[in-house]
């Protein structure tokens, strides 16, 4: 669909030794792995996970 914006999430450090709700809501973003790529939709409920884990994961807005 035209117009919607997406960001592209990048998961940058393991999730060994982090909180199990910061493990599942890296998940909720659809990243798998270390240096896994996932392209989102730019809604406030994404932002809001990603600035719960910006310690795991790298934006880059598209």
């Amino acid at each position: 669909m035209a117009g919607k914006k997406t960001i592209r999430v990048t998961q940058v450090r393991g999730l060994t030794s982090t909180r199990e709700d910061h493990r599942a809501t890296v998940r909720g973003l659809g990243l798998r792995w270390t240096h896994h790529t996932v392209e989102v939709e730019d809604t406030p409920s994404v932002r809001g996970m990603i600035q719960k884990v910006n310690y795991l994961v790298k934006v880059v807005a598209e």
